[in-house]
């Protein structure tokens, strides 16, 4: 019997789902992908804006000149990101607002534990990398969706911005590990050394 013939087991798949483990949705939920898509659209728009406001934080307390240059180049790339975002929203004749973004919110918390739990220099410096790494990655993974989401529903414009905007993010994430690997990690494993050698 070939695997198309056998009988369905409906009741095996009732048992799978479990009563406590069903979400029930809120009374605004997305029932087209269209919808789901918008949605993703202002979770982004939120996180990008979230990004613009914390950006200036790491510059601040990154001790190497590279690094500090390499996230002042990325914020003014985010800023046209946001621009960016704000003309995908125009094409789909929707207004640009922001909805709150959950894991960017998360994320840039995370930044601030990073902050004040290491001291200026290169340890510090290697916790900011790892941090906006994280973010990066974030943003990678969340706008390869939309672009799957925008080709989809054949909003190939729209998948044309998100698409420069994912290269910037491929880009940024390049730099950070540049950065990362071209001495601020080696300085902070030094510095770790030149510790315990001191104790």
């Amino acid at each position: 019997m070939k695997n198309s013939e056998k009988p369905v087991n409906n009741k095996a798949k009732e048992q799978d789902k479990q009563p406590g483990l069903i979400v029930s949705p809120a009374g605004d939920a997305a029932t087209e992908l269209k919808d789901f898509f918008i949605d993703s659209l202002k979770d982004i728009y939120w996180a990008e804006n979230a990004l613009v406001s914390a950006l200036p934080k790491m510059i601040a307390n990154a001790t190497s000149p590279h690094l500090a240059s390499t996230i002042k180049e990325h914020l003014a790339v985010t800023k046209n990101q946001v621009v960016r975002l704000e003309t995908i929203f125009d094409l789909l004749g929707e207004k640009a607002e922001g909805k709150k973004c959950e894991a960017m919110a998360g994320l840039l918390k995370e930044g601030d534990s990073i902050l004040e739990e290491t001291a200026p220099g290169p340890v510090r410096d290697a916790g900011i990398i790892a941090a906006s790494q994280k973010i990066e990655h974030y943003e990678i993974a969340t706008y390869g969706t939309l672009i799957a989401f925008a080709k989809t529903l054949g909003e190939n414009d729209a998948a044309k911005l998100l698409t420069q905007t994912l290269a910037e993010e491929k880009e940024a994430d390049m730099l950070l590990s540049d950065a990362a690997y071209s001495a601020i990690n080696f300085d902070a494993a030094e510095n770790t050394l030149q510790q315990d050698i001191a104790e």
